[in-house]
C-alpha cells in the first residue's frame, strides 16, 4: 500500500471518528482515542467538527503532539485553547481609570503594597462581577492569593455573583474540584440573567465535558435549563455545543424511560431540589422524594422557570415523545428514497434534501436513519451545505434532530462496549449502507469491513 493511499485512509478514519465521538460517552470517547494510531490521531486533532468533549478529553490525557494539533486547528472555535485567543483579548482592555482609587477605597490599602489576600480578592470579586467578567478580570489582574479550598467554602456559604465565577474560570488557575463547586449555587437563589454564563464558558474552557457539567451543576434544574438553552444575545451555547449538552442531559435522563409518571415527578421536585441533575433522576426512580419543598419554588416560578415556563418547556424538549404522522404521502416516501440515491451533483442532493426539510416532508431524523452511506448522514455538511462557521447551520432543527436520532441509535445499539463502537468507527468509512444497517451488521458480529 502506498503511502497516498495510507494517508488518504488515515484522513477518513479520523473524520469519521470526529462523528463517532459526538455521540459517544466520555469513558467510550477515551477508549476510542487511545486505539488511534499516530497519523490518524494527527488528523483527528486537525479535524474542523471535532467535538468540545473530545478536545477537552485531548487536552487532558493526550501527548504533546496533541495539544501541539489541536492549538494549531483553526476551526475549533469558540474555545481558547494554547495558542489561540482566549483570555488576552480581556488583557488587551486597559483597566479603566476610574476602578483603582475604587479599589483603594474599598480594601482601605492600596493593592500595590502587597497581595490580595482569598478574603480581599473574594470581596472585591462580590461587588464588581455581578453580570460581566470584565471588571472582575481587571480586579484579577492585581497579585493576590488565592486558596482554592476557601474560596470554594466562601461560595457554598454565599454564591459569587456569575460575572466573578465566569472571570475567575477564565483568569485562575482552579484544580477541577473547585471549578466543580463554583458550578453549584443555593436552589433557593433566584436566577439572574447571566446564571448560565459560567456554565457555558467552563466547557468552552475546556475544563469539564459537558458529561462532567451535567454530573456537578447544581441545583438540577440548572442543568435541565441548559439541556434546551434558547439563543439569545451574549454567551451562549454554539449549535454543536447545544446538541453535545443535550445529549448529555438526555444520557443522565435515561433511567426515567419513557414513562411519563416518572417524568411528572422530575418536574414536581426539580424547582426546589438543591443537587445535581443525576441525584435528582435516582431520587424519583427509587420512588423516594427528594426531601421537603424549598424556598426556590416559589421563586422559580415567579423567574419563569417553574412548571409554566421555561423549566417545562426544556422538560417537554427533553421527554421522549411518540413519532408524529408526517404527512405528505407520496412525496414523502419520493423524498425517502432519494436520500438513497444521490443525485448527479453534490449542490443539487443538497437543495432537494433542504427543500424537503422546507416543506416538511423529511425531517433530520429522516436523513439519520435512510441517508446513503452512513457517514454522509453523519455529517450535516452532506445534506445541508458547508457553512462559512462551523459553529451553526441555517436548519439548527434539522440539525438537533439529527444528532438526538443518531445519539438514541448508537445507544440502542451498542450501549457500553468499547468494542463494538471501534467496529463502528472502523466500518463506516467504507460502509456504503445506512446507519441503522452498519449498526445492525456491527452488533450482529457481520461487520463489512475490508479494514484489519
Amino acid at each position: 500500500m502506498s503511502t497516498a493511499v495510507e494517508d488518504r485512509d488515515s484522513r477518513r478514519l479520523a473524520w469519521c471518528v470526529a462523528h463517532v465521538l459526538r455521540h459517544a460517552p466520555d469513558h467510550i470517547a477515551l477508549d476510542l482515542l487511545g486505539r488511534l494510531d499516530g497519523p490518524t490521531r494527527k488528523y483527528l486533532c486537525r479535524d474542523e467538527w471535532l467535538p468540545a468533549s473530545a478536545v477537552t478529553l485531548l487536552l487532558r490525557h493526550g501527548s504533546e503532539a496533541d495539544r501541539h494539533f489541536i492549538a494549531r486547528n483553526p476551526r475549533v472555535v469558540g474555545r481558547p485553547l494554547p495558542g489561540l485567543p482566549g483570555p488576552a483579548r480581556y488583557a488587551r482592555r486597559r483597566t479603566p481609570p476610574g476602578l483603582p482609587p475604587v479599589l483603594r477605597a474599598e480594601l482601605g490599602r492600596d493593592p500595590a503594597d502587597g497581595a490580595l489576600t482569598t478574603a480581599e480578592l473574594i470581596g472585591l470579586l462580590r461587588r464588581h462581577g455581578v453580570r460581566r467578567p470584565r471588571v472582575a478580570l481587571d480586579v484579577l489582574r492585581l497579585p493576590y492569593v488565592l486558596d482554592p479550598g476557601e474560596l470554594a467554602a466562601e461560595h457554598a456559604r454565599q454564591a459569587l455573583p456569575p460575572g466573578a465565577v465566569e472571570a475567575l474560570l477564565l483568569a485562575a488557575e482552579l484544580p477541577e474540584e473547585t471549578v466543580g463547586a463554583l458550578l453549584a449555587t443555593p436552589a433557593a437563589e433566584r436566577d439572574g440573567r447571566s446564571w448560565h454564563r459560567p456554565a457555558v464558558r467552563a466547557v468552552r474552557m475546556g475544563r469539564l465535558t459537558h458529561e462532567e457539567l451535567v454530573a456537578r451543576v447544581a441545583p438540577a434544574r440548572h442543568t435541565l435549563l441548559l439541556g434546551h438553552l434558547p439563543p439569545g444575545p451574549g454567551l451562549r451555547w454554539t449549535l454543536p455545543e447545544q446538541a453535545g449538552m443535550r445529549t448529555a442531559v438526555t444520557r443522565a435522563l435515561t433511567p426515567l424511560g419513557d414513562d411519563p409518571r416518572l417524568w411528572s415527578e422530575l418536574l414536581r421536585h426539580a424547582p426546589g431540589f438543591a443537587g445535581p441533575l443525576p441525584e435528582l433522576v435516582a431520587a424519583v426512580v427509587a420512588g423516594s422524594p427528594p426531601g421537603p419543598p424549598s424556598p426556590a419554588a416559589p421563586a422559580a416560578a415567579a423567574s419563569g422557570t417553574g412548571p409554566d415556563g421555561a423549566l417545562a418547556r426544556a422538560v417537554r424538549h427533553l421527554a421522549p415523545t411518540a413519532a408524529e404522522p408526517v404527512a405528505g404521502g407520496v412525496e414523502r416516501e419520493l423524498a425517502l428514497a432519494s436520500l438513497a440515491v444521490p443525485m448527479e451533483t453534490v449542490q443539487e442532493d443538497i437543495r432537494w434534501v433542504r427543500d424537503c426539510l422546507d416543506r416538511g416532508l423529511l425531517t433530520g431524523a429522516d436523513v439519520v436513519r435512510h441517508k446513503l452511506p452512513a457517514c454522509w448522514a453523519l455529517d450535516e455538511d452532506h445534506w445541508l451545505g458547508e457553512v462559512d462557521h462551523p459553529d451553526r447551520h441555517d436548519r439548527p432543527g434539522a440539525v438537533l434532530a439529527a444528532r438526538a436520532e443518531a445519539d438514541r441509535l448508537f445507544a440502542l445499539a451498542l450501549g457500553e462496549d468499547p468494542q463494538a463502537w471501534w467496529r463502528v468507527a472502523r466500518t463506516l468509512p467504507d460502509f456504503a449502507g445506512t446507519l441503522p444497517h452498519l449498526l445492525l451488521r456491527v452488533t450482529d458480529g457481520d461487520s463489512v469491513s475490508t479494514r484489519p
